[in-house]
């Protein structure tokens, strides 16, 4: 595993990984959104042929996080599961019994959409739009709340008040040599807010064009660089 990049908010210490991870130090917990657990079962449903090994390759990669950093509790930035439940969510409660002690605390996305009885059987805790933690807020998508003209204003004008969000599957474009570009998956830091890389690697990105005095660290090569 490469050397997590450190990065502080509000003078707390959160790392960021190549494995699209970030831990907060201070907690003690590992934060991770858009697992998209399943998307590769629904896909084989609907007669496209995607091999279960990227999902098993995606709750590795968890596995090893967690093992590394040895936190108390998981909190997961929205669309922790694709859709509905299939045969990949039977292998996650089996994941999941090995894991009992962990603490997760999800806050729901749009596409998490199971039955209460299926969270409270994987010993799952929900928050329906928001988790606070601190001084710290966790949504799924900054958008939604950034709409509600109230809490979200009134948040963000204290400076003892930070989100993170998930949902957009941010990325940026790095111009190499001559007119040769890639795009790469992104951890954005802005004054008010950050939104998070898509855990899981089935997914796409949504570019974003970040301004002089917000940060960006890209995942490229299995390192994080910062990009500004």
């Amino acid at each position: 595993m490469h050397s997590p990049f450190p990065h502080k908010i509000l003078s707390q210490q959160f790392w960021l990984t190549s494995e699209r991870t970030l831990f907060w130090e201070e907690e003690k917990a590992l934060i991770v959104s858009d697992l998209h657990f399943g998307k590769t079962g629904h896909f084989r449903k609907s007669g496209i042929a995607i091999p279960q090994s990227v999902y098993k390759e995606d709750l590795q990669r968890l596995v090893v996080q967690i093992q590394h950093f040895q936190p108390k509790q998981l909190i997961i930035v929205g669309d922790m599961f694709h859709s509905h439940a299939n045969r990949e969510l039977e292998l996650f409660l089996k994941w999941r019994n090995d894991l009992s002690h962990l603490e997760m605390l999800l806050v729901k996305g749009n596409h998490d959409i199971l039955k209460e009885e299926w969270y409270d059987q994987a010993g799952i805790q929900v928050f329906r739009s928001t988790l606070s933690v601190n001084r710290f807020h966790f949504v799924h998508d900054i958008g939604d709340l950034a709409g509600k003209k109230g809490s979200f204003a009134k948040s963000t004008a204290s400076s003892s008040a930070y989100f993170f969000s998930g949902h957009i599957h941010p990325g940026i474009r790095i111009q190499g040599i001559g007119k040769q570009s890639l795009c790469f998956p992104c951890f954005y830091f802005g004054k008010e807010f950050a939104v998070l890389p898509a855990f899981s690697r089935f997914t796409g990105v949504a570019l974003i064009e970040p301004e002089k005095e917000q940060q960006v660290f890209a995942i490229v090569d299995n390192s994080v660089i910062r990009f500004q």
